[in-house]
């Protein structure tokens, strides 16, 4: 897998800039309505869960280890689709949606990084941890207001998008030192 996450470190990229994105967001513009704040939910776990895929896709086509990486990527989409198709009922059920998402995506992120051998895979667990974490204070306090709610989203997804973009800088420096980064 190692192999596979080097040459697609853009991928990272990707998902921690719209992590981050999404996180600044979500903690600068707190009055926005919660409808809004589904709706940019379900884009990111849609893009996130997408990207997921990519990279599972990716390892499969080069024998390696993908399993863990396309669950997450379909529990991703299917989280986003289900906010996007039922926005009003969603905004009622969103904290314990984004619950299950963290606490699943997390603990198959946790998964995929305890089986990982390169260098970034501290942050992979992070990542998961981080997400585990989440899911549970949401678990905890569900009942916590619309506006922290969404404070605890933008920090979520603002440590996580930086944590993903840490891994990315590294593995872009390994792909760079490989050969395949030489022909690039």
């Amino acid at each position: 897998m190692m192999s596979v996450l080097i040459r697609n470190w853009w991928a990272f990229v990707l998902r921690g800039v719209l992590a981050v994105l999404f996180g600044l967001i979500a903690l600068f513009l707190p009055g926005a309505a919660m409808l809004s704040l589904v709706l940019v939910f379900a884009a990111y776990a849609i893009a996130d869960g997408i990207l997921a895929l990519v990279a599972s896709v990716r390892a499969a086509k080069e024998g390696e280890r993908w399993g863990y990486l396309a669950f997450e990527g379909v529990v991703g989409i299917i989280a986003g689709l289900v906010a996007a198709a039922w926005p009003g009922l969603t905004v009622v059920v969103f904290v314990a949606l984004v619950a299950a998402w963290a606490i699943l995506t997390g603990g198959l992120m946790l998964a995929a990084g305890i089986g990982f051998d390169g260098s970034g895979r501290g942050w992979l667990i992070f990542g998961g941890i981080l997400s585990i974490a989440y899911g549970a204070l949401l678990v905890i306090a569900p009942m916590i207001g619309a506006v922290v709610l969404t404070w605890w989203i933008g920090a979520y997804a603002l440590v996580f998008g930086i944590a993903m973009l840490v891994l990315a800088f590294e593995l872009r420096a390994r792909f760079k030192n490989s050969p395949l980064g030489h022909m690039a």
